[in-house]
């Protein structure tokens, strides 16, 4: 839910493009989750407090919890977690867990999470790499854009293929495994 989460900081920061990574290695015990996006940016003070739960530009409430939680989630993993912005320049977030740590979550429904991101943001491209031990898959929008000649992303025919994809192509990376 976080990786949903700060995508959707990123649609409000009106991104025309996100790109989300998520990059396990077993040998090293890490799995590295970034996501990126080319929306308004933050100014150096809006970026330091992004961290803060109390801080969010929204008006329609007074908590930002999305860039807190994503860091404490990987802090409490053993991991790490690193904030980049620039006005006009958009915004990157990345944090790395330490694969077996009793604390970190599971990844959770990742290829329903871009599925959803996918389809509830036609006006939005989205890249999206996911990798396992150097097996892995791209799916980028502005290729499958072209291929569909016009036919939206949300169609009934073309979101369930989507999300077939973004399913099948996971366990071939993961081999089913939870990550």
């Amino acid at each position: 839910m976080s990786v949903l989460d700060l995508a959707q900081n990123s649609v409000r920061a009106q991104a025309s493009l996100i790109e989300i990574s998520v990059t396990a290695d077993t040998a090293a015990d890490r799995l590295t989750v970034e996501i990126a996006d080319d929306g308004c940016g933050m100014t150096a003070e809006q970026a330091a407090r992004a961290e803060d739960p109390f801080f969010t530009t929204r008006t329609t409430r007074k908590v930002g919890l999305g860039v807190p939680f994503f860091k404490q989630a990987a802090l409490a993993a053993g991991g790490e977690f690193r904030l980049w912005s620039e006005p006009g320049k958009g915004t990157r977030v990345t944090a790395s867990f330490v694969l077996d740590s009793i604390d970190r979550m599971p990844l959770g429904d990742i290829s329903g999470a871009i599925h959803t991101l996918i389809v509830f943001n036609t006006q939005l491209d989205v890249l999206y790499r996911y990798e396992v031990d150097g097996r892995g898959f791209v799916l980028d929008t502005r290729q499958v854009r072209e291929l569909l000649g016009g036919v939206p992303l949300d169609a009934p025919e073309v979101s369930l293929y989507l999300k077939e994809y973004l399913e099948e192509n996971k366990r071939e990376a993961d081999g089913g495994a939870t990550i």
